[in-house]
C-alpha cells in the first residue's frame, strides 16, 4: 500500500482558479439558487462575514469577499485605488457572477466597491444584482467631511481609527500589532478616500441602504440620498449604533437583510413584488 506524502498531495491538488482566490469559506455552497458576495470594510478581511454563512437561508450562497494584502491573501500587494479594486474583481469574478443571479453586501469601503461592481458589470456584461445593500457608507456622490486620513502621521491616524471603534482595544494598544495592521488600514483609507463618483445613469436594481444612528461619519440623510442611484426600490433602515453597528446589532441586521434578500429573490424569480423596507 502506497501512502501520500506530502508532495504526492500538492501534485494532486488542483491549482485555484483567479475567482477562488477571492472567496474566504471553509465549504461552498453549489445548490443554492443564487448568492450574496459581501465585501468588507477598511481593514476587515472575509472572516466578518463568517458567521453569516450560518445565518441566512440555504437557498443562498453567501461568498465572503477577501480582498489582496490580508488574511489567506497576506503575501499579495496591497491595492489603493477603488475603482482599480472593484474592476478587477469584476474581471476575475465574472465566471461566477454570471453564472448564476447574485446580490451584493458591502459596508463602508465594501459599499462603495459593490456599487462600482454593479455599473462595471451593467457596462460590461449586461447582468446586475437582485439586489444591492450599501451600510455604512454615504451615497457616492457626497464628499468627506474631513481631510484625507490616510496621509496623517502615525498617532493622528491611529487616533482616527480608534474613533471609529472598527477594532478590538487589544489590537488597537498592540503596538506590535498595529504596525503590521498600519499599512493595510492606510491603503484601505486611501481607496475610500480618493474615490471620486463619475457620473452615470442610476442602476435597474433595489437598492436597500444601513447606518448606525450614533455614526460620527455617516448621517441619516448620507443613508437616504442612496435612493437616487436607482429607478427600482429603495429602502433604508438605521440602528443603534456607531460606524460599525453591523457588529453591535449583528442578530437585527441579519434578520433585516434575510427579509430584504428573500423579497427581491421572490420578485427575481417570479415570485410577489418586492415592498419597500
Amino acid at each position: 500500500m502506497k501512502i501520500a506524502t506530502m508532495t504526492d498531495r500538492h501534485q494532486h491538488t488542483s491549482p485555484r482558479s483567479p475567482a477562488e482566490i477571492w472567496i474566504d469559506v471553509p465549504r461552498r455552497n453549489p445548490r443554492a439558487e443564487c448568492r450574496l458576495f459581501c465585501v468588507p470594510y477598511a481593514g476587515g478581511t472575509g472572516l466578518v462575514y463568517r458567521p453569516w454563512l450560518k445565518a441566512l437561508p440555504d437557498f443562498i450562497e453567501v461568498l465572503p469577499l477577501q480582498l489582496p494584502g490580508r488574511g489567506s491573501r497576506i503575501k499579495e500587494p496591497l491595492m489603493n485605488n477603488l475603482l482599480e479594486i472593484a474592476e478587477r474583481m469584476v474581471n476575475e469574478l465574472a465566471p461566477l457572477f454570471l453564472e448564476k443571479p447574485f446580490a451584493l453586501f458591502g459596508h463602508s469601503l465594501g459599499a462603495a466597491i459593490c456599487f462600482e461592481i454593479a455599473r462595471k458589470l451593467r457596462a460590461g456584461y449586461g447582468v446586475s444584482p437582485f439586489l444591492l445593500m450599501a451600510s455604512g457608507r454615504q451615497a457616492p456622490h457626497l464628499i468627506e467631511r474631513e481631510e484625507a486620513t490616510y496621509q496623517l502621521e502615525d498617532n493622528e491616524f491611529l487616533e482616527r481609527v480608534k474613533r471609529l471603534n472598527g477594532m478590538p482595544r487589544e489590537v488597537v494598544e498592540s503596538q506590535e500589532l498595529m504596525e503590521l495592521l498600519m499599512p493595510m488600514l492606510r491603503a484601505d483609507f486611501q481607496a475610500v478616500e480618493t474615490y471620486k463618483y463619475r457620473p452615470g445613469p442610476p442602476l435597474g436594481c433595489p437598492i436597500v441602504a444601513f447606518g448606525g444612528r450614533q455614526d460620527p461619519e455617516v448621517s441619516q440623510e448620507d443613508i437616504e440620498a442612496w435612493g437616487q442611484y436607482t429607478t427600482s426600490n429603495f429602502g433604508f433602515q438605521m440602528y443603534d449604533g456607531g460606524h460599525f453597528f453591523l457588529r453591535e446589532q449583528e442578530a437585527e441586521l441579519l434578520r433585516d437583510i434575510k427579509r430584504e434578500l428573500v423579497r427581491c429573490w421572490q420578485f427575481f424569480s417570479g415570485g410577489p413584488h418586492p415592498a419597500r423596507l
